[in-house]
């Protein structure tokens, strides 16, 4: 690969920015044509920055038993070069932050929304105790990239040699690229290969803001837990279960016994399904869904929300089963902007 990359001493924020990113924080809002990016998005293949997101590093020679004992998924199955979804849950069972968990020849990497790591860092670091485990946050020394579309495994293969299985990972010349699914990848590399592989994947690829890759996690279904919604949902709300995010197999970690017994006892309200509503902004994580059929209270609240390639907002809500079934929900009042469900896990008939 080759670029007319800054000189190393450049931030990979200067970078962004001399390829034409707007940025706000460390979020990059677009290059120039958000509009055009989730039309790619849906149609096409975008190459995305994800800055957005934080990359933690576990490593030790307890890392395996200590993650394997707070998370929800099955961490000691993992081989090296394979990814997981996985959670964190308070001691109620409630889902305190969900990540995607690589494992590499280090320990592993675990990629979460920027505003969570420092807590998620600091509260998991209570845990470690006497073990043999290190945890920091190496976001200043990994980039991020999201690349995704119907092309993306073609170009995949062509500059790693081959494409990885869902889930697996594979490296070269420093950078991994993590098969979220069949056209969906992350890839994880040190400044400087990144700028090469941004220009490189550029070529094929429409580059693309966090919106944009933000919806093609919402339409695969797959929940991200942000500040807004920590602790609101057990796993099984959030379909986590569903996208491969929990072993019921495994020993026990914190929360465990209320997600199994909710897994087993059949006793789920709540569920989690894609959505649309027909309006540009002022829809985020954390707000209220109403239904008729729950006049008194709120029926659910959104996990996760993007603009949607044609206007409108295409969202993931989490609302109670009986108003998913009717297909009744509205937007911030029982009258207010109606919820077009588009899918959901199959509901058992009401008795």
């Amino acid at each position: 690969m080759s670029s007319q990359a800054p000189t190393s001493e450049n931030s990979w924020q200067d970078f962004l920015a001399s390829r034409g990113a707007v940025r706000q924080g460390n979020r990059t809002l677009s290059f120039g044509d958000a509009t055009a990016e989730l039309l790619a998005a849906r149609d096409g293949t975008i190459l995305a920055d994800l800055s957005h997101n934080a990359l933690l590093e576990v490593t030790g020679d307890d890392a395996t038993t200590f993650l394997h004992g707070q998370f929800t998924n099955d961490v000691e199955a993992l081989p090296e070069g394979g990814a997981q979804w996985n959670g964190w849950c308070s001691a109620k069972g409630r889902l305190l932050a969900t990540f995607l968990l690589v494992k590499v020849p280090k320990g592993y990497l675990m990629m979460l929304p920027s505003p969570l790591a420092p807590t998620v860092t600091r509260r998991l670091g209570m845990f470690v105790l006497r073990a043999k485990v290190k945890i920091r946050d190496v976001s200043a020394d990994l980039v991020r990239l999201g690349f995704a579309g119907q092309a993306a495994p073609m170009i995949v293969a062509r500059h790693w040699g081959l494409t990885p299985e869902a889930m697996r990972s594979v490296e070269k010349k420093g950078m991994r690229v993590v098969a979220l699914d069949g056209e969906r990848f992350v890839v994880i590399a040190p400044a400087d290969h990144a700028r090469d592989a941004f220009d490189t994947l550029s070529e094929s690829a429409t580059r693309a803001g966090a919106d944009a890759w933000e919806w093609t996690s919402i339409n695969a279904g797959i929940p991200t837990i942000v500040t807004e919604t920590q602790e609101a949902f057990v796993p099984q709300m959030a379909n986590f279960e569903l996208v491969g995010g929990v072993s019921f197999k495994k020993g026990c970690y914190p929360g465990q016994e209320i997600v199994a017994r909710t897994q087993y006892r059949g006793i789920l309200k709540r569920r989690l399904a894609l959505a649309h509503v027909e309006r540009e902004s002022g829809i985020a994580p954390g707000q209220a869904v109403y239904s008729p059929s729950f006049p008194d209270q709120a029926a659910g609240e959104i996990a996760n929300a993007a603009p949607a390639p044609g206007g409108g907002t295409d969202i993931l809500v989490v609302a109670q089963v009986e108003s998913l079934r009717r297909r009744d929900l509205h937007l911030d009042s029982p009258e207010g902007p109606p919820i077009e469900i588009r899918s959901h896990p199959p509901i058992e008939p009401a008795p």
